[in-house]
């Protein structure tokens, strides 16, 4: 019993001697993963991965390598050749014709639409949530019934409509109905993004006092800020991208859109490759770069659409 006691660790009991050192366990470790090798690498993966880099990559090589062509240059040698003598010709070209004119009256449509979408859709949002009643119900049911029904098949009442108020052929023509088709799918946005607000934090408002306002503003509109960048970001994309209102319900050149100016690079028998596709690139540019600072939001407010 006292040489059990006094035994020093690392010696077996048995013959005194030194036991071998036991060996480090390994924890933390998945038992799949104990022993194994490096991985191999994924070639099918790998292959595939460069095809889809081709198929996204080629149209955009394209499109900004032909920017850099002369109009000569480009029928004789081909879209996919490298520009061999690249000249800036086509942004000048650009540049100096009615762009900018195009591109202010494409701003304001798409700033003024997208504000009115916001201030509607947020209040409209807000009484389908919060009133819970038989009005609240048929007016969201409404607003739903605008997602099956085309802009396509309502241009003939629309046109008759604007010429009606004397609103042909100005941007108001163009801002109405575009926020209008809009207003659906920011109004169910909305919806799902505000009932996830959690109840208590209405009733800890209405035990402070606040009105129905003060709940919008200093509760609503904080805790619905990725739904309501989602709703500014899809209305300012509707707007910026439109082209059959303001073709159909504009006429001179003074309130032309940018899709609209690309018809100044097609002439009759000829088109100026080229220069079209110049004109399309600048007026991707600020859209671009709204989205590529506002995606996060976007797609946050996307996945709360249903709510919880």
């Amino acid at each position: 019993m006292t040489d059990v006691l006094h035994q020093r660790p690392g010696t077996d009991r048995t013959t005194g001697k030194a036991s071998p050192p036991a060996k480090p366990r390994r924890a933390g470790l998945p038992r799949l993963l104990r022993g194994s090798g490096p991985r191999r690498p994924n070639y099918p993966a790998g292959l595939a991965s460069l095809l889809w880099l081709v198929i996204v990559g080629a149209p955009l090589y394209v499109l900004v390598a032909t920017t850099f062509r002369a109009r000569e240059a480009y029928y004789d040698d081909g879209p996919l050749t490298l520009p061999t003598h690249p000249t800036l010709a086509n942004y000048d070209r650009v540049l100096s014709s009615n762009f900018f004119t195009y591109l202010g009256n494409t701003l304001v449509v798409t700033a003024v639409c997208a504000t009115i979408v916001i201030v509607l859709s947020v209040t409209v949002g807000y009484a389908v949530v919060r009133a819970r009643g038989r009005v609240s119900r048929r007016v969201f049911q409404i607003f739903l019934l605008g997602l099956a029904i085309p802009s396509q098949a309502v241009i003939i009442p629309i046109y008759l409509v604007i010429t009606k108020l004397h609103l042909y052929d100005t941007l108001l023509a163009v801002i109405l109905p575009t926020a209008a088709f809009s207003l659906p799918v920011s109004v169910l946005i909305l919806a799902g993004t505000m009932r996830d607000i959690d109840e208590e934090l209405y009733e800890s408002m209405a035990l402070d006092g606040a009105g129905p306002t003060r709940v919008l503003l200093r509760l609503v509109v904080p805790m619905s800020r990725a739904g309501i960048s989602t709703v500014g970001v899809y209305s300012a994309l509707h707007a910026w991208n439109g082209f059959m209102f303001p073709l159909i319900l504009t006429q001179s050149r003074e309130n032309r859109v940018l899709t609209l100016g690309l018809y100044d690079y097609v002439g009759e028998f000829r088109v100026d490759t080229p220069a079209l596709l110049t004109a399309v690139v600048l007026s991707i540019v600020p859209i671009f770069v709204v989205y590529l600072f506002a995606r996060r939001q976007l797609i946050n407010g996307l996945m709360g659409v249903g709510g919880k």
